[in-house]
């Protein structure tokens, strides 16, 4: 029985697995190899990269860490989540199983995309970018697209006109905006166009030709197609989700089934890094908190004291401030 599996090996489970291991805990984490990080072409808004870093090298590097303190990070695609005798038990896709007294869901989203020939080289490139949150800026001036149902398409052209003057919505389907959506796109200057023909990046920008002949050129474009929530082990175990399919969690990242915490995309919050690497810290500190002591004493010594010892759930460690939390 581990102290904690940590199902999930993107920013904000490897975040976990090395507070764990800090804390001298038992873990493992469990990684299916598909964190979203890894599209990321160059992150400039991670603290502490001034000249940014490429999704994959932030990976690496973090995993670097987790293992450095000893943390045990295997391949593996989880298919089940069940409830044990004192714990949780996850079962591999190929029949491994790992059993913990806690888990930490890290497990994502994943982004619907757009059907754009040559998709990962314009994403490696900025032909397509997945967060405006995360990149606006690099797009500041640039001549940018939002493709999507115009209603929601609207709302992150909208966004994006802090860094652009020239934002264009590009529907994904036939169904009309409403008149709502239109006006303020009118107000803010942007013009909505139909759904297009083709879409292709032709290695410097992304192009999208319409009937008749039209062809526009961007210098990036932002998909507003929404994505599918890995919440399917959190329903396992009857974790409340909201309305959207993401997991809601406590103050703690404690979902309303004692002892499963997550943290990052697959929680109702900004999807960001520096927010799932908060989200871990929390987590990773409550839940050391929680289990039994782990004091570093001489063994003859540790038997006698840890029977007068108040038990770990009265008593616990220094708890994340409120105000670091925001």
């Amino acid at each position: 029985m581990l102290d904690c599996i940590i199902v999930g090996a993107g920013p904000g489970g490897l975040t976990a697995a090395t507070y764990l291991v800090r804390y001298h805990r038992r873990i493992v984490v469990l990684d299916a190899g598909k964190s979203r990080a890894r599209w990321i072409p160059t992150s400039h808004n991670a603290p502490g990269f001034p000249r940014g870093i490429e999704g994959r090298t932030l990976l690496q590097q973090q995993r670097e860490q987790a293992i450095g303190y000893g943390a045990r990070i295997e391949d593996a695609c989880v298919a089940r989540l069940e409830r044990v005798g004192g714990g949780f038990e996850a079962v591999a896709a190929d029949g491994r199983r790992w059993r913990a007294r806690f888990v930490i869901l890290a497990t994502g989203i994943v982004d619907v995309m757009p059907p754009i020939a040559g998709l990962e080289a314009a994403i490696a490139n900025g032909g397509v970018r997945l967060c405006a949150v995360c990149d606006g800026y690099e797009a500041s001036d640039c001549r940018v697209a939002v493709y999507g149902p115009v209603d929601s398409a609207v709302g992150h052209a909208l966004f994006l006109r802090t860094f652009s003057r020239e934002v264009t919505v590009i529907a994904s389907d036939d169904t009309p905006g409403s008149a709502d959506a239109l006006a303020q796109a009118r107000a803010g200057a942007i013009e909505v166009l139909p759904t297009p023909t083709k879409l292709v990046f032709d290695g410097s920008a992304t192009v999208a030709r319409f009937d008749g002949g039209r062809e526009l050129r961007f210098d990036t474009m932002y998909p507003t197609l929404g994505s599918t929530v890995n919440s399917g082990l959190a329903q396992q175990v009857g974790v409340e989700l909201d309305a959207c399919g993401e997991v809601v969690v406590d103050e703690d990242q404690q979902t309303c089934v004692d002892g499963v915490y997550a943290i990052g995309d697959v929680v109702s919050a900004l999807n960001q890094i520096a927010v799932a690497l908060g989200h871990a810290a929390i987590a990773a500190t409550k839940i050391h908190n929680r289990l039994p002591r782990n004091w570093r004493e001489r063994e003859d010594l540790q038997a006698e004291t840890a029977k007068d010892l108040p038990s770990p759930e009265g008593v616990t460690g220094p708890e994340t401030p409120k105000s670091a939390r925001a």
